[in-house]
């Protein structure tokens, strides 16, 4: 489990394809306190540590992964947002975020406000119940909140913070973004459907 609060800004180092894909990945984390089999987010997917050494570490990413994510578009230098897994007595600071993926969307539209950015993404059919205007959403492994919301669209405010701290900062319109919806909205969804068949 991750909170969404970015912890470093990764870059990719290297990426080997053999069966799946291997990522290595650059990184201020001290490796040497990271244990093989860890689990790191990396820019949203939860991934597991396959190798590392002094300011690097490795991921492998299935097909399955990849045809999920925005992975399979990574190239020597992306940057990556990295958060390790939440421990026992952690604080909480963003919401409860999971690792797991739901979909790609697009980044449509970049406007200035004040001192902060908004985000305009397009939101998939499949998720726009899930998908609320004050609500928490995932993106790119970054907790935020959501500010605006359509049938086909939502929006996110970004602080000066936010940008020089994750990968937002270096966002191109028609980029593509990792989306996770908030776990919370997930069970109340199938709860919901549960009941209604009753």
């Amino acid at each position: 489990m991750f909170t969404g609060i970015v912890t470093d800004i990764g870059r990719v180092a290297g990426i080997k394809k053999s069966g799946d894909t291997r990522f290595e990945i650059e990184t201020s984390f001290d490796t040497a306190s990271i244990e093989y089999g860890a689990s790191i987010a990396c820019s949203g997917p939860c991934l597991t540590v396959v190798d590392k050494g002094e300011g690097w570490f490795a991921v492998d990413a299935s097909d399955e992964t990849l045809s999920c994510t925005n992975l399979g578009d990574w190239k020597q230098g992306t940057p990556v947002n990295l958060e390790r897994a939440l421990k026992l007595g952690d604080e909480l600071g963003g919401h409860v975020v999971t690792g797991h993926v739901d979909a790609i969307v697009e980044l449509k539209e970049m406007v200035t406000v004040g001192d902060s950015t908004k985000l305009v993404f397009s939101l998939p059919e499949d998720y726009s119940g899930f998908v609320a205007s004050k609500g928490s959403i995932t993106l790119d492994g970054v907790s935020l909140t959501v500010n605006d919301v359509g049938d086909d669209y939502f929006a996110v405010n970004i602080i000066p913070h936010t940008q020089s701290h994750t990968t937002f900062g270096e966002l191109k319109t028609g980029q593509t973004i990792n989306f996770e919806i908030d776990v919370l909205a997930r069970y109340v969804a199938r709860m919901t459907e549960v009941n209604n068949k009753k």
